[in-house]
């Protein structure tokens, strides 16, 4: 083999010939949006699709400022998941992406602006969100551009954004830290689909194994639309009988649990997620163990959270059900007072009964929410 170097340039000229214009996967008729930058890494070749017959707010994105070059798979899946995140409120939220799972993301409580959601969702993990992708569900807005310029941020996505924060966005003397910042429009977040009623025939997701055999499974979406669907938990087993969840929660709290939930959706299992008053203070990712998870998690809040909320009275959301009841005891001592999670554990009984002794209240989800991205 030879030691000579080829540059990323000409390896991508050289093999981006093999992606057509058109494609057809399993009936859906697909057009190429462009060759990207590169793939997940430099060396891998990548291009964008978009079905032809459906809304795509991510394959019709519009580029409003771009940076010295275009965008990467990892770029284009950052954004998708940010948006898949913000999508389910109707209230502001952002999500700041990071290597495809969200290091923050918030939505407003009460009469909070874009900025205040901005800060809030930033400073889950300020050094992970360093170099983010940060994803709205609203009009960015001066105020908010000035604030994303304060820190490196690589990528904006929005449905709109004004002409006066585009003009932060490309005051390059001021902000140079940010000048190859790119600031990207998408569609209308209506038409993705939030739950499993809105599922659709053309969306479908494609896994690629090592030998080249493919996956094809539905994407992954929740039967809970609204706090009213948030259920206390229950369960039964022959040792204590039916056991059901005696710890209430406050209104605020139900309503984190389903943010919780929406977030936990975008997050690498086993994730766990913290939220208090509508923002993630520590989300864990990644972790082979649902306690380590939960271990992971607070670490982070006590060592890289840097907002206003402390965990006292915070709620969290777990993509998998708890074996056993070592991680609801981990997440009480942090100061967690509300979980959600499914079932399906032969301990469900167990696990609630210690939670009702220790102050924990317990909501069921309907499904679970494992993520393998």
């Amino acid at each position: 083999m030879s030691d000579q170097k080829i540059s990323r340039k000409s390896y991508l000229s050289k093999n981006l010939g093999d992606y057509p214009e058109l494609t057809d996967v399993f009936g859906v008729k697909y057009q190429k949006v462009d060759d990207l930058r590169y793939g997940t890494n430099p060396h891998q070749t990548a291009a964008c699709y978009k079905p032809l017959e459906a809304p795509a707010p991510i394959g019709d994105l519009e580029m409003l400022k771009t940076g010295k070059s275009g965008l990467s798979q990892t770029n284009l899946e950052d954004i998708s998941y940010s948006l898949n995140i913000c999508k389910n409120f109707n209230r502001p939220a952002c999500a700041c992406m990071k290597h495809v799972n969200p290091s923050g993301a918030a939505v407003a409580v009460g009469e909070e602006s874009v900025r205040d959601v901005y800060i809030k969702a930033r400073d889950g993990d300020p050094r992970a969100a360093f170099g983010c992708v940060a994803g709205f569900n609203v009009e960015v807005d001066q105020e908010t551009a000035i604030e994303i310029m304060s820190t490196f941020v690589e990528c904006v996505v929005a449905p709109s954004v004004t002409k006066e924060a585009l003009d932060v966005f490309s005051d390059h003397e001021r902000f140079k830290l940010n000048r190859h910042i790119r600031i990207v429009k998408c569609g209308d977040l209506a038409s993705l689909p939030k739950t499993i009623s809105d599922r659709n025939q053309v969306i479908r997701t494609i896994k690629v194994l090592a030998d080249g055999s493919l996956i094809i499974a539905d994407p992954l979406l929740s039967h809970m639309g609204s706090v009213n669907d948030v259920k206390t938990a229950s369960a039964e087993n022959k040792k204590l009988g039916y056991v059901e969840s005696t710890v209430t929660a406050s209104d605020q709290q139900r309503y984190d649990l389903l943010t919780a939930w929406y977030i936990n959706m975008n997050v690498r299992s086993n994730g766990i997620v913290i939220v208090k008053n509508g923002v993630a203070l520590a989300v864990g990712t990644g972790e082979q163990d649902r306690v380590g998870a939960v271990e992971q998690a607070v670490w982070k809040y006590e060592n890289k959270y840097e907002g206003r909320e402390t965990i006292s009275n915070a709620v969290m959301a777990s993509d998998g059900f708890f074996p056993f009841y070592d991680a609801v005891e981990t997440a009480q001592k942090a100061g967690v007072t509300a979980i959600i999670s499914p079932a399906g554990s032969v301990n469900d009984a167990d696990v609630i009964k210690r939670a009702n002794e220790i102050g924990v209240a317990i909501f069921h989800a309907p499904e679970r929410i494992f993520s393998h991205h």
